[in-house]
């Protein structure tokens, strides 16, 4: 599900009059039902609202004094969140004859058109206060407090994320709670800026209009909305025409496919680079480890750790925290057990708040192996937003691979991969290998499964913080001893291995001239950076200096420390 909650403004909104309708109370009664949380933000004064709303226990939080202050209907606790105008201010406007003048828990109000007099008083006494309009009301309060921090403080104590709440208001006080919510909403009566900004506005006007959402919303949980929303979108990159390519947020069931050194991990990265920056909550799984120091993400496990499953979700139950989980010290059998559990946890996460919104799984061919029981699918075959990553999705459970709707297939021979995943899905419906053609260079094929849909060739946007990842793992990690660089010399005598930039460094610094020269002169140092380490840009740098015949075999030495330390080793 992806909405898990409706925040809704009270005057103009879900009341008429101050009083609300009793089909617009069962409509939120029926909300409530569905196991979704409502949320009333207002502008109104707690106690005044009080006198007025009837079953205030239908909502789970009532944001009050336009985000000033928070109630808990079932307790009926209050808690404020800002300090409260100084009372020096309320006298002044008292002695300027201000009326009507109203003071809450925190806010401070009155109608148009005295803000101007309450604007002068702001400035004549040097306070930090903001002046909110709703229509004609004039509510003064601290700077930074809004209904959409108050609703953010509501949802934090209900661990709910704004992406899934669904919002809608009428006036201009709205704007700040809509603008962060993954959906917003106005009524017919709205103001035209709100209905403007908004997805989607209602054909009706107050109680009326909320009842028309709710009845959307438990019909398909807004489904009809989802191509609006087109600001939650994951840019991927450009196709080869310079476009903009985009996947949708919520609902792609991914697999991102190709041989090893492809740039799959290139690929994994933008796409929860982009869903970071853009608020969602993501759950990596990572049986290797090669995205312990992938920045957007706090990780658990290692090779002397097994995660538990307490220590995972109290991370989780953080909205704002998105987590890798390292298997390295879960035995290579007991993998697909643990992720089983893991996943089913996950799942019932998902059920009670809509988190974590996606779900990435590398190495999915061990995790999800094409023999894993059927009952062990239980879970996993309806589970929306995922991407699955791996080498051989033919060695994927078919019942997994069936769910998938949208192919990334990286490397030279996208065509391979293709048939590789139809092999997987059993020939299940799918895309002909026929219309499948070699990519230019840096592009990946991606395939959405919708009707009539081609293949696009798209060119990755790399991750804001896979460069840095890559830094410090080449600088001071541990390579593979398939992926260090071994100075060997002419005859082969040496066996020096740099498993990392710094050590590649400290042994070039003190090799004899021949070794050197050896590796220079057949290329290896650049070939090294170019296949090895992926990093076209420092390899050109480099094959430069192999090609310079100029150089001795000491400045060709110092030029090529001094790059890469450039690059890497000074910034690790």
């Amino acid at each position: 599900m992806r909405y898990m909650c409706l925040a809704c403004d009270y005057d103009g909104t879900i009341a008429r009059d101050s009083i609300v309708a009793q089909s617009t109370l069962q409509a939120l009664e029926r909300i409530k039902n569905s196991g979704r949380k409502l949320i009333l933000v207002t502008g109104r004064e707690l106690d005044d609202l009080l006198r007025v709303l009837e079953k205030p226990e239908l909502f789970d939080r009532i944001v009050a004094e336009n985000g000033a202050v928070l109630y808990r209907p079932s307790s009926k606790e209050t808690a404020a969140l800002c300090e409260p105008p100084p009372k020096a201010f309320v006298d002044e406007l008292t002695r300027r004859g201000v009326t009507p003048l109203s003071q809450g828990l925190r806010i401070v109000a009155t109608w148009h058109p005295q803000e101007a007099t309450v604007l002068e008083v702001i400035r004549s006494m040097s306070l930090e206060l903001q002046i909110i309009f709703n229509k004609n009301a004039v509510m003064v309060l601290p700077s930074g407090t809004n209904k959409g921090t108050g609703l953010t403080a509501a949802l934090k104590e209900l661990e709910l994320s704004t992406h899934n709440v669904v919002a809608v208001g009428d006036a201009e006080n709205d704007h700040a709670f809509l603008g962060v919510c993954e959906c917003c909403v106005a009524v017919n009566n709205a103001l035209p800026a709100l209905k403007e900004r908004s997805d989607w506005v209602a054909y009706q006007s107050h109680g009326p209009g909320v009842e028309e959402l709710i009845e959307l919303l438990l019909k398909d949980d807004l489904q009809a909305l989802a191509p609006r929303l087109h600001r939650h979108e994951i840019e991927l990159g450009t196709e080869e025409n310079g476009e903009k390519f985009t996947l949708p947020a919520y609902g792609s069931r991914v697999l991102i496919a190709g041989p090893s050194g492809s740039g799959k991990s290139t690929t994994t990265s933008a796409i929860v680079d982009r869903l970071f920056a853009l608020g969602y909550q993501v759950c990596l799984v990572d049986p290797e480890g090669d995205y312990d120091e992938f920045e957007p993400l706090a990780t658990l496990g290692g090779p002397n750790h097994v995660p538990a499953i307490s220590e995972i979700f109290d991370t989780l139950n953080d909205p704002k925290r998105s987590l890798g989980i390292n298997l390295l010290g879960v035995p290579l059998p007991d993998r697909p057990q643990f992720f089983q559990t893991l996943l089913m946890r996950l799942q019932e996460l998902r059920v009670k708040t809509g988190r974590p919104h996606w779900i990435v799984v590398d190495e999915a061919h061990h995790l999800m192996p094409v023999d894993l029981p059927t009952g062990g699918l239980a879970v996993t075959k309806d589970m929306e937003s995922f991407a699955l990553v791996t080498v051989h999705p033919d060695e994927v459970s078919p019942a997994i691979l069936s769910s998938v709707n949208t192919l990334i297939a990286v490397g030279s021979e996208p065509k391979k991969v293709v048939e590789q995943f139809i092999k997987g899905t059993k020939g299940s419906d799918g895309p002909d290998p026929q219309l499948v053609r070699a990519p230019e260079p840096d592009c990946v094929l991606v395939w959405r499964f919708v009707a009539h849909e081609k293949p696009h060739y798209v060119k990755v946007k790399p991750a804001r913080s896979q460069l840095r990842r890559h830094q410090r793992k080449y600088a001071v990690g541990e390579l593979g001893h398939d992926r260090s660089f071994y100075f060997r010399g002419p005859e082969g005598r040496l066996n020096l291995r740099a498993q990392n930039m710094n050590v590649f460094a400290q042994l070039a610094e003190g090799l004899d001239d021949s070794t050197w020269s050896f590796h220079l002169s057949q290329h290896d140092y650049s070939r090294w950076m170019r296949d090895t380490i992926k990093d076209r840009e420092l390899a050109e740098v480099i094959a430069k200096i192999e090609d310079d015949k100029t150089l001795e075999a000491s400045a060709s030495r110092r030029d090529i420390i001094d790059a890469i330390q450039k690059h890497y080793t000074a910034s690790g």
